[in-house]
């Protein structure tokens, strides 16, 4: 908290931790502008609280039996809306009006009770922004003015008034800060849920980027190993290579296999990350060929999916063959758990550069069991896309239903690539 107080302390003082006469001079003894907040619901009537006080104001502002009643009046129900910005000032203007009431101007019993209803309406204002401990002490010094004024002033003062504002004050303490203890309260949930849904949130796609990276390796092992065996077979094919090009070629085969050992314990610190371990056997990674037996299966566990290629059907990288395929598997799964009864449809498109892939489902025709975890799935999906340089978008389609459609690059193979597939 910035240092606001109106009275200096010693430098000692001030870089010392909140001791209760510096929390006091800092809540008590400043103009700091503490504006009071709307209601966070209903959204409506988010603007009530500062209508009824200055509506209050009003009615109160107009009271009085003569035209210095009134002045007096008018001056104090000024303080009630001054305390909606600036709640400190206010109490310490409103005690010197009431001061004035009860000594400067012979009170009437209407005057004297409004000065301190209005004196105990700003002390709640203050209390809904303001510590504990400083409003306690604010409205004790306000009862302790209220009992000397009333036995010191010339006029109608009597035990009774100040036993009605020792209880206006005190209610008014209570209330503010239990409503200012609510709403902090608040405040601190909201934040705790934005943080805890962020952090899972970033865990869900770290957890997706290691899973594909533990499947990419199969791939990436694949068209190494090929390196090493090929460069190690390759002078063999010729009579009497030249000794340059076998040293290279065993370099060559020496830095494909150093490849392969890093990936390899790469691999081991993924899965050890997830319970793991990381002489986990390795299952050949599924492809595009699969297609057929993924949509059989999920045919029988009860969705109508249609299937329609568009383009000739063309080997893809292993790695496009892949995300495709965990694309469309994820998509499907979403159908089942959050559409139950309705149909879906996946389109492919072989393009010359890309493969556009849409997976669209009609309204579901009943309700869907809850599904803990919604939404990491999209998060997987877009990891995958956006590793291979595509894109990726999903959302309602206008009759209810809902789309994933998906755009990633894929260049046509090489001989050799295909060759080595």
């Amino acid at each position: 908290m910035p240092d606001t107080c109106l009275i200096p302390g010693p430098a000692a003082d001030r870089r010392a931790g909140p001791a209760l006469p510096r929390v006091l001079c800092e809540d008590l003894f400043t103009v700091r502008s503490r504006p009071l907040p709307p209601l966070g619901w209903p959204r409506r009537l988010r603007w009530l609280p500062h209508t009824l006080v200055v509506l209050a104001a009003v009615a109160l502002g107009v009271t009085g039996e003569d035209v210095a009643d009134r002045i007096l009046a008018a001056a104090q129900a000024g303080t009630l809306v001054a305390a909606l910005r600036h709640p400190v000032p206010a109490l310490w203007a409103s005690t010197a009006v009431a001061a004035v009431i009860e000594i400067g101007h012979p009170p009437t019993p209407a005057n004297e009770d409004y000065a301190w209803m209005v004196q105990a309406g700003v002390v709640f204002l203050l209390a809904l922004r303001v510590r504990t401990g400083p409003v306690v002490v604010a409205a004790l010094l306000s009862g302790l003015l209220a009992a000397g004024l009333v036995q010191a002033g010339p006029g109608t003062g009597s035990w009774p008034v100040v036993r009605v504002a020792v209880a206006d004050l005190a209610g008014a303490v209570v209330l503010g800060v239990v409503l200012r203890s609510r709403r902090e309260a608040r405040v601190r949930l909201t934040e705790q849920i934005a943080a805890t849904a962020q952090e899972r949130a970033l865990r869900t796609v770290l957890e997706e980027r290691a899973r594909i990276a533990r499947e990419l390796h199969d791939v990436v092992a694949h068209h190494l190993s090929v390196i090493a065996i090929q460069s190690d077979a390759a002078p063999l094919r010729v009579a009497d290579p030249p000794g340059a090009l076998v040293a290279e070629l065993a370099a060559i085969r020496a830095n494909a296999l150093e490849g392969l050992g890093e990936l390899r314990r790469l691999l081991g610190v993924l899965r050890s990350s997830d319970g793991r371990t990381a002489a986990a056997p390795l299952g050949p990674q599924p492809t595009l060929d699969g297609l057929d037996d993924l949509v059989a299966a999920v045919r029988t566990a009860g969705l109508d999916v249609a299937v329609r290629i568009g383009g000739p059907r063309r080997v893809l990288p292993p790695g496009v063959e892949l995300s495709a395929y965990r694309i469309v598997q994820e998509a499907l799964s979403n159908v089942l758990r959050h559409a139950p009864g309705s149909g879906a449809g996946v389109q492919l498109d072989y393009g010359p550069t890309a493969l556009g892939l849409r997976v669209v489902n009609g309204p579901p025709t009943r309700a869907a069991a809850p599904s803990p975890g919604a939404g990491h799935g999209l998060l997987g999906m877009r990891e995958r896309a956006a590793m291979l340089g595509g894109d990726l978008s999903a959302g309602p389609t206008p009759d209810g239903g809902y789309e994933v459609v998906a755009l990633l690059p894929a260049a046509v193979p090489t001989t050799e690539e295909r060759n080595t597939e």
